[in-house]
């Protein structure tokens, strides 16, 4: 059974290819991955070459480590079972459904500690999506939402819709969430937003109070969409001495922004908000397997593997890399499946 894996091989071109099977060390475990989920925003910054100069691949992640060079393995989403464990490995892990930070790929090892137990009340596709639900957990961390708050989420991919999901428990005044595409205002509503509206519409942002430049009406606006030119609309929807927590990541896309209007006066707060972290205001009581326990228990309330759209065997890689590229609107969570090779 030979380990085959993705490969970004040139900007917009993707492959597989085939290697010998990976031998694990003494302390490390084998697992065959079933499923592996594509990030749309991420990843999407890989197959286009958009990943800024000097950043590294991820140095949270043992899996990821290094700088970005073609031709490269990326993702970090993937679920499988234990086939194999060494000597020094304590416990019995053979057979277990775990949850990987790696890359696309068939086989691969790891330490016990890289690898997450898959709760038995979990399926495997929903499982799968682990990092995205955990980023929209941070997003609320960080974000802090209020009783009677009017919360606007820009942006309807996989991360906005998990953290609309998320806001929608708790008792705002409203919930309203931008985005240009059908397919995903609808799961939005599903999901629990109060309005999900088309912001190219006419008089749609300006019925939000963003065209005077006197501030608009949200208390704490989230930026999700990926676009840059979305951060001012962001801005220009918040009102005095409210908050715009940025997640989207814009890769080498540089921001212009005017914030010699209403900004300066208007005492906003802009926040970075990324999953790699917790906020050091917040680390005193959150930790990782703090966050990770409640991001388990979250995916059992959302049961988000309905928001997966599209399911292409890892010989398709390339197809599901130019679907989500070209057709954005069609796709919500697309993923990769390995078939079972092993009794």
């Amino acid at each position: 059974m030979n380990l085959r894996r993705v490969v970004f091989q040139h900007p917009f071109r993707v492959g597989v290819e085939e290697l010998p099977p990976p031998t694990p060390k003494p302390d490390q475990l084998l697992v065959e991955v079933r499923l592996s989920a594509i990030s749309p925003g991420t990843e999407m910054l890989v197959y286009r070459d958009q990943w800024p100069h000097g950043v590294t691949m991820d140095a949270t992640l043992v899996a990821l480590c290094g700088s970005f060079r073609y031709p490269l393995s990326y993702g970090y989403a993937v679920v499988g079972r234990v086939l194999a464990q060494g000597a020094e490995v304590s416990g019995n892990w053979l057979g277990k459904r775990v949850f990987a930070f790696h890359p696309h790929a068939s086989l691969l090892t790891a330490n016990p500690e890289a690898l997450y137990p898959i709760p038995d009340d979990i399926d495997d596709e929903t499982a799968l999506l682990l990092p995205s639900m955990e980023t929209a957990v941070t997003l609320l961390l960080d974000g802090a939402p209020l009783l009677g708050e009017k919360v606007v989420v820009s942006g309807q991919g996989i991360v906005g819709l998990l953290t609309t999901a998320l806001l929608s428990r708790f008792p705002l005044s409203s919930l309203i969430t931008l985005e240009c595409h059908a397919k995903r205002r609808e799961a939005s509503r599903r999901l629990g937003a109060t309005l999900a509206l088309d912001p190219r519409e006419i008089g749609v942002l300006e019925g939000m109070g963003s065209a005077d430049g006197c501030g608009g009406e949200a208390d704490l606006v989230y930026e999700l969409s990926g676009n840059p030119e979305a951060l001012q609309t962001a801005i220009s929807l918040t009102r005095f001495s409210g908050r715009v927590v940025v997640g989207s990541w814009y890769g080498d896309k540089k921001v212009d922004l005017d914030l010699g209007s209403f900004f300066h006066r208007g005492r906003l707060t802009l926040i970075s908000s990324q999953v790699s972290t917790i906020a050091p205001a917040l680390s005193g009581r959150w930790q990782g397997a703090r966050r990770i326990a409640m991001t388990w228990e979250f995916l059992r309330q959302v049961q988000p593997a309905s928001l997966i759209t599209h399911r292409l065997p890892l010989s398709g890689a390339a197809q599901a890399y130019d679907l989500i590229d070209r057709s954005p609107g069609e796709t919500i969570q697309v993923i990769l499946e390995y078939g079972q090779t092993a009794g």
